[in-house]
């Protein structure tokens, strides 16, 4: 064999190795790349995930917040029913005494509603005759 012809095949074996080497160059450089992005989508979704569960928190507290709200809302408004239920039992009384109270003066029903509300206004009249 001839030098030319053994450097001939010295450079080609040169080429193809060169050219290997730049073959793997790159496909490391693509495998780097999408190592390196499923990195990143998986830290992208670790905090997407840490943010859901911490809107999910403070979704639970602010419903833990209005249950305790409602729970005063309804003592509250049992109270007022109550209340309200009291003073319907006094008006329903009064209004029982009313209708069973004859006419003041009989056969005169103006003179009677006029004895009525006179009286009412006297027993609203505080102490002390102001």
């Amino acid at each position: 064999m001839t030098a030319a012809r053994i450097c001939a095949a010295l450079a080609l074996a040169l080429l193809l190795s060169v050219l290997g080497n730049v073959g793997q160059g790159l496909l490391y450089l693509r495998q780097r790349d999408a190592a390196t992005l499923a990195r990143s989508d998986a830290d992208h979704a670790g905090d997407t995930a840490s943010l859901a569960r911490a809107s999910a928190d403070v979704c639970t507290k602010a419903v833990d917040a209005l249950s305790d709200v409602n729970k005063g809302l309804q003592a509250e408004r049992d109270q007022a029913r109550r209340q309200a239920a009291a003073a319907a039992r006094g008006h329903s009384a009064r209004a029982d005494k009313i209708l069973a109270t004859p006419a003041a003066v009989p056969g005169d029903a103006c003179a009677s509603a006029q004895a009525r509300v006179a009286e009412l206004l006297a027993s609203r009249k505080p102490a002390g005759g102001q």
